[in-house]
């Protein structure tokens, strides 16, 4: 996960967060978070890039869209994050 992006690790938790997420669906709640409007060259290529780094699978829902789901790895990744992350901010 050190090698990503701060949008793609944003990428990544929103698919973990969402069953099958289609790229609009990601797309609007990155708008959401980002408060800004995400474009489809900016989208499109980074969920590319995890789908290459084994992180993310691809799936066709039809001919126009495409859906998202986390590998097992991309699963690992997240959680080995979370454990860095804690050892470093307590909310407690």
């Amino acid at each position: 996960m050190y090698d990503l992006t701060g949008f793609q690790r944003d990428l990544l938790y929103v698919i973990a967060g969402q069953d099958e997420p289609h790229g609009l669906a990601i797309k609007d709640e990155l708008e959401e978070y980002y408060e800004k409007e995400i474009h489809h060259g900016r989208l499109y290529p980074n969920l590319d890039t995890l789908v290459d780094k084994g992180l993310v699978e691809k799936g066709q829902e039809d001919r126009r869209t495409n859906f998202y789901t986390l590998t097992r790895r991309g699963t690992r990744e997240i959680e080995a994050r979370r454990e860095w992350e804690n050892q470093y901010v307590d909310l407690d």
